[in-house]
């Protein structure tokens, strides 16, 4: 009964997302609904003690990222940066390949350092621009979005900086790089197949006379003027961006030290804060900080005069996506701590193989949990001095099992309920119903790469 109980929770928060309710209501709902089966006195504070402790948490780290992320993207819209990109993209590849283009800035942003939340918000002012102007039903822009910054440089390259990547390190004793030759292998086989599958998206699309649609919501404005700037200047804040982040990412542990104190006046006692678990989030704030002022500086005239209206729409936007992602990390939370999610994961160790074991254990727990990070901790925290002794009694590599369990994460997390997938149809202003079946196919193509990898290193031995 308790598993079920986990289940049924899942499926309502599931089905409630896909037909379009707000996950910041239906979360604590299915949550505390699968509470009251347990231990119905404990609901008040489980809600207080877990859901609302870790949506805060989650709110407190990451809500600066969500704002400044839009309102960037923003500000790259309303300057006529994207417009240009978009143009140059086109005059230079072609508008058939508006898949290709938009996977590819996307895994560029996110191998860069820039968090795949944030590439959102960057990229889909001038990802519409592109498809409209190339007829492509916007509902298919969400698949090339999720290919690019949720899959192969999430997880699978090596030496990306996502959290997915990084985690790893700390239970396997490895680095970011770990096994690199199946790591790039894995990344191919990503990007090939999701391609492949989002070109025949298009061309299905095309054969029935399909265009960009109409009567969407949250469009891009246009440039009001012809002239666009230059394609040069218009990826200048992409880059400043991305190499912000790289040098912040050096910097700021060498400013601020392991620890750093800092006490005023009006304090009871000092403030200390631990600075490498804030190092990759402050690097990214300081970097969309530098990118914002850089599209002002450089595109002043074409930004100002609506600037104040577009920056309460980012604003708006960016309080919605984090609440729904934070609404799902509470969630998760208290899932975590029910009897029937311990049966899952106990379930799981009858798994025989270790690779095998790894890759479906992190991945269930990403998606029950709605979250790649957080599948994966809950996992290895629980898991993983067992499948470091099953590793080393089957000869296998920590790289190895350091890879595989990247990729896992980064697997069935993206079902209807994950964060970032409500994030990007909030973004994009399309619902589940109508952009979903897509993402759930890479979703599909990224759990098949983990095992994919699996295969390569029995049969080849390559790490």
């Amino acid at each position: 009964m308790s598993l079920g109980v986990v289940l049924c929770a899942l499926v309502f928060l599931m089905l409630a997302a896909y037909r379009g309710y707000s996950v910041i209501l239906a979360a604590p709902i299915a949550a505390l609904g699968a509470v009251i089966f347990f231990e119905p006195s404990a609901v008040a504070p489980i809600f207080a003690g877990v859901f609302m402790e870790k949506m805060a948490g989650f709110l407190k780290l990451y809500f600066p990222v969500f704002m400044l992320g839009a309102v960037f993207g923003k500000a790259i819209e309303l300057s006529g940066f994207a417009e240009s990109i978009v143009a140059t993209a086109i005059r230079y590849f072609g508008r058939s390949r508006a898949n290709l283009i938009i996977v590819s800035v996307c895994a560029l942003l996110t191998y860069g350092g820039v968090s795949v939340f944030v590439v959102v918000f960057a990229v889909y002012p001038f990802a519409a621009e592109l498809y409209r102007q190339s007829n492509i039903p916007k509902r298919l822009m969400p698949g090339a979005i999720a290919l690019g910054a949720f899959s192969f440089t999430m997880d699978s390259l090596p030496g990306t900086p996502q959290i997915q990547n990084i985690i790893p390190t700390t239970f396997f004793n490895t680095t970011s790089w770990a096994a690199p030759v199946l790591g790039v292998l894995g990344a191919l086989f990503l990007a090939v197949t999701g391609l492949a599958y989002l070109e025949w998206r298009r061309r299905v699309a095309a054969r029935n006379g399909e265009g960009y649609g109409s009567d969407h919501i949250n469009e891009p404005q246009q440039l009001a003027g012809k002239q666009l700037p230059s394609p040069l200047l218009a990826v200048l804040p992409l880059l400043v961006v991305g190499i912000g982040n790289f040098w912040l990412t050096k910097a700021i542990p060498q400013w601020y030290g392991a620890l750093h104190s800092v006490s005023l006046p009006g304090l009871a006692k000092p403030v200390e804060t631990q600075i490498a678990g804030l190092t990759a989030v402050w690097a990214v704030q300081g970097a969309l900080l530098l990118g914002i002022l850089v599209v002002l500086a450089t595109a002043f005239s074409p930004v100002k005069q609506r600037f104040a209206e577009g920056s309460k729409a980012a604003v708006g936007g960016a309080m919605l996506a984090s609440m729904n992602t934070a609404s799902e990390y509470g969630f998760g939370g208290v899932i975590a701590a029910l009897p029937g999610f311990l049966v899952i994961r106990d379930a799981l160790h009858s798994v025989p193989d270790p690779l095998l074991n790894a890759a479906v254990s992190v991945s269930t727990l990403a998606g029950i949990t709605g979250s790649a990070s957080g599948g994966m901790s809950i996992a290895l925290a629980a898991m993983s001095e067992n499948l470091i002794a099953a590793a080393n009694a089957a000869h296998i590599p920590m790289e190895v099992l350091h890879r595989v369990v990247a990729m896992a994460s980064g697997g069935m997390d993206t079902l209807p309920h994950n964060g970032a997938v409500i994030t990007l149809l909030a973004v994009t202003g399309l619902t589940h119903r109508q952009a979903y079946k897509d993402i759930f196919a890479i979703t599909l193509i990224k759990t098949l790469a983990a095992l994919f990898v699996i295969a390569v290193f029995y049969l080849t031995g390559l790490v």
